[in-house]
């Protein structure tokens, strides 16, 4: 299933993408550089693939804004969620 939604401006596209509970990632199909990097900017999601979609990389975290999960998981950001980090201070 395929939903399209029909905008006259980049402004528009944003309200409408952003005009969500959830935010995990977003794809922007763009020749213009610069408005790719415009977009990446205001789009309030986890992730943001350019001219692709479901790029991931053990190297970055992935995880999204909003209701779309807590936390990042791949890479080193996910030991946080993993882990539990302890201190101990002694005097002895």
């Amino acid at each position: 299933m395929l939903t399209v939604t029909v905008f006259d401006t980049e402004e528009e596209a944003v309200a409408l993408a952003n005009d969500t509970i959830y935010g995990l990632a977003a794809s922007v199909w763009t020749s213009n550089l610069s408005r790719a990097h415009r977009l990446i900017d205001v789009l309030k999601v986890g992730t943001v693939s350019v001219n692709t979609v479901d790029a991931l990389s053990p190297m970055t975290p992935f995880g999204g804004f909003k209701q779309s999960g807590v936390g990042r998981d791949l890479s080193l950001h996910a030991f946080d969620k993993f882990s539990g980090l302890k201190t101990a201070w002694i005097k002895y």
